[in-house]
């Protein structure tokens, strides 16, 4: 069996299939910047940060922990010893805005519940900074919009933390499928999920941004969009229930399912779950079939094809390490975001579309 090798894989992306990939935004901003490496401070200290972004920062090549925001003084304290934080750059939350005035930290990495996303956003590309966002983007288009229209309005960059298209096993399968190597693509299947057993976290509270859709599910609207190659015309269907209701309460999904249509008629599957582990894409070609499980783990992503074996081993947290890395070279550069807000925006439209779908009972256009 072949072996896709990642150099080969990367270089054809770079001189063909990538480009397509990459959603324009100027970044006029950057050509300020006379730096080899960029101060990143890091928004909200909870696992994310804690056990994935901050080893990560200490690997990055582009960028490195210049400051942190946190509204938990013990955790400051933790974490200005461990990482060896000047004090002039922790902040809280009633100071954060101060951190314009701090020439330190190029970029605002906003690690926040969901329903925080816009806010902090936006004051950060008010404060003159580049901003990167974790996934959901936000809880609407129009929020998404707003932090897209902020940051242009402050000549900052903005991007979105889908760790996965900067691996390469994503990049693979994204190749094969916008080269046509095995033929056009007739149909997908995508899952994504985990038992969750946290019983009073942001992820079981609607005004939090809670429920599954938004969380897992973007992995699995994002399985579908990149497998495909194409952008979905219509929720045909949507199905959002619970097998706890005492933990997703009033009617929030713990399990999600949707069928999406693409242009010439192709049909997308997904389900996302906070009640099983379930992690594959599979995506049928004309000359055979994508196989990809796990597709978005932090790390193991493997797959297989009749065009070889799909697998980059690597550790965690090497997906963040590649992303943050991609993202500040970008902006020292002056060059576009692979993963800009409109990226974004583009799965909370169908976030947007499956829970509209789910709740009349009926297609819904996107």
């Amino acid at each position: 069996m072949n072996v896709i090798t990642r150099r080969t894989t990367l270089k054809s992306i770079a001189l063909g299939a990538g480009a397509s990939l990459i959603s324009p935004f100027s970044v006029l901003a950057s050509s300020k910047l006379r730096k080899d490496k960029l101060g990143v401070a890091l928004v909200g200290l909870g696992y994310y940060s804690t056990d994935l972004l901050a080893p990560a920062l200490e690997k990055t090549e582009n960028c490195y922990l210049a400051g942190i925001v946190t509204g938990t003084p013990s955790k400051a304290a933790v974490w200005k010893t461990k990482y060896k934080i000047p004090q002039e750059n922790i902040y809280n939350y009633d100071t954060f805005d101060s951190i314009a005035e701090n020439p330190n930290i190029d970029v605002i990495y906003i690690v926040l519940p969901p329903s925080m996303h816009k806010e902090y956003v936006i004051r950060a590309a008010k404060a003159g900074k580049h901003v990167w966002c974790e996934k959901p983007m936000a809880m609407t288009v129009g929020e998404c919009q707003a932090m897209i229209d902020a940051c242009k309005a402050a000549n900052v960059s903005l991007s979105i933390g889908y760790r996965c298209q900067h691996e390469p096993n994503t990049q693979a399968f994204q190749k094969i499928v916008a080269e046509q190597s095995l033929g056009k693509v007739s149909g997908l299947d995508c899952a994504a999920g985990y038992r969750e057993n946290r019983t009073d976290h942001w992820k079981q509270k609607r005004e939090m941004g809670g429920g599954v859709i938004y969380d897992m599910g973007v992995y699995s609207i994002q399985g579908a969009r990149l497998g495909s190659g194409m952008e979905p015309l219509a929720v045909n269907s949507a199905k959002i229930w619970t097998e706890r209701p005492d933990i997703y309460k009033d009617g929030l999904g713990e399990i999600v399912e949707a069928e999406l249509e693409f242009p010439g008629g192709v049909i997308g599957t997904i389900k996302t779950s906070f009640a099983e582990n379930i992690n594959f894409l599979n995506i049928t070609c004309e000359q055979g079939t994508i196989e990809m499980a796990p597709f978005s783990a932090y790390a193991g992503n493997k797959g297989s094809s009749p065009l070889g074996e799909i697998n980059f081993p690597f550790q965690q947290p090497m997906e963040q390490v590649w992303q943050m890395d991609n993202d500040a070279q970008t902006i020292l550069q002056g060059k576009p975001q692979a993963v800009p807000g409109e990226e974004g925006l583009r799965d909370i439209r169908i976030v947007q579309a499956i829970l509209e779908s789910a709740d009349k009972g009926e297609k819904v256009m996107i």
